[in-house]
Formats: C-alpha cells, sequence, structure tokens
C-alpha cells in the first residue's frame, strides 16, 4: 500500500509540473491538441499507479515526450502562421448582423439548438442583438452585440471618467499571513502595513482577512474564532 501512495505521490508532481511547464492555457479552454495530450498523459499515469508490477519509469518518460513534444509543437505553431491553422484551425463567423450563417453551421456540426444554447449562457434571448458572432478554435462561442444591445457604459452616459485608474479590492491579508504580491500590487509595504495595525489597534494574527486597492482604501475583517477563543 505504502508503494501505491508513493507512485501516486510521485505522478501527481510529475503531471502537475508537465501541465506547469505546457502552459497555463492547459488549464483552461483546450486546442484540440492539447487537449490529445492532456488526456494521453492521464491515461499514461494511470498505469504504473495501478499496476506495481510496471516500472514507474514506464510512466515517467512517455509523459516527458508528450510534455516536450507539446512545447516543441506549441513553439512553431507560434512561429508559423500555417502550421498553427492546420494544427488547431480558424475562428469561424457563424452569425452576421442578426443572420445565422447556416452554411458555417453546418460544417462544423452544430445545430440551431446548440446555438442558441450558447447565446443564452452569455446573456442573449434574441439573435437579432448579434452584430457577430465566432465559434473560436477552443469551441467556445465569441459575441459582440449591436449597439442597443450592448450594456450601458460611462462614455454611452457621457460621464466624466476617472483619470486615475482604481484597481479592485487585492488580498493583502489572509489569515494572519501577509500575502507580499497583494501589497506590491497596491504598491505599499509592510511598514505601511504595521502603521494600519497599530491605528486599528489590531494584532497580525487577529486579522482572518484584510484587503485593499490602490488608493491605499482598505477592509479588515476580524477573526471570530480567535476573538472567541480568548473569552
Amino acid at each position: 500500500m505504502a508503494i501505491i501512495v508513493i507512485r501516486s505521490m510521485i505522478m501527481y508532481i510529475l503531471i502537475s509540473f508537465a501541465l506547469r511547464i505546457m502552459g497555463k492555457r492547459q488549464l483552461g479552454e483546450l486546442q484540440p491538441s492539447e487537449l490529445a495530450v492532456t488526456i494521453l498523459v492521464s491515461n499514461i499515469a494511470t498505469l504504473p499507479m495501478e499496476d506495481t508490477n510496471i516500472p514507474l519509469v514506464s510512466g515517467i518518460i512517455p509523459i516527458l515526450a508528450m510534455m516536450s513534444f507539446e512545447v516543441i509543437v506549441s513553439y512553431f505553431a507560434l512561429k508559423n502562421k500555417r502550421f498553427k491553422k492546420v494544427l488547431v484551425g480558424s475562428p469561424v463567423v457563424v452569425i452576421k448582423d442578426g443572420k445565422i450563417d447556416q452554411e458555417s453551421l453546418k460544417e462544423l456540426r452544430i445545430n440551431a439548438d446548440d446555438l442558441i444554447t450558447q447565446l443564452r449562457a452569455k446573456d442573449i434571448f434574441d439573435i437579432r442583438d448579434v452584430a457577430f458572432a465566432a465559434i473560436e478554435t477552443t469551441g467556445a462561442l465569441s459575441v459582440y452585440k449591436k449597439y442597443g444591445a450592448q450594456e450601458v457604459t460611462t462614455e454611452m452616459l457621457a460621464l466624466e471618467q476617472k483619470s486615475e485608474i482604481e484597481s479592485p479590492q487585492i488580498v493583502i491579508v489572509s489569515d494572519g499571513a501577509v500575502i507580499e504580491e497583494g501589497l506590491g500590487f497596491c504598491n505599499l509595504n509592510r511598514e505601511w502595513l504595521e502603521r494600519i495595525l497599530i491605528t486599528e489597534k489590531r494584532k497580525l494574527s487577529e486579522v482572518f482577512l484584510m484587503t485593499c486597492n490602490n488608493k491605499a482604501e482598505y477592509v479588515i475583517i476580524e477573526n471570530e474564532l480567535k476573538r472567541k477563543g480568548k473569552k
């Protein structure tokens, strides 16, 4: 049993490393070639984990080979547009100015129900509201709405826009631990954080969550469990 656990841990670390090397897109919407590699890697990894008679190296070498192959293919696809088009294809326009291109849908083997379902997922219930829609190489539907159907923006309302871009609230303390990346994103440092905690009369260990933006506007949520433990 211990051998199986150790082999499983090794394969888990190897697959995590392989996905990391192949790129973040492996974790999101996959291109056909990326999906094929991911499926192959997962199937190869299960063999040495299930059968201890199979040498571990018999799973490691194919996974490393597939990882290397995917990286090489991705590099050539980046450098050669023709190769990329052959490998992953091209986006296909399926709606233009509120009209469905039925020939394109037929080529993609997508029926009207599937198209309508994807439009509803994007909060579009009337095809006439669509100015342009295309099926991407990942299979996702990209939609650009007509002007009258778009969400209202500050430009449409002719409102005065802020000259300074305000960042969202970023986590800088989580369960008593300082998130250095969050502080850096907000252009702040530990000295600032310590001053705020002194002002708020709180210890770092008592902070469950603290967020802040680039204007140094912060929100502190106290760790209620620790507060109850003191009582």
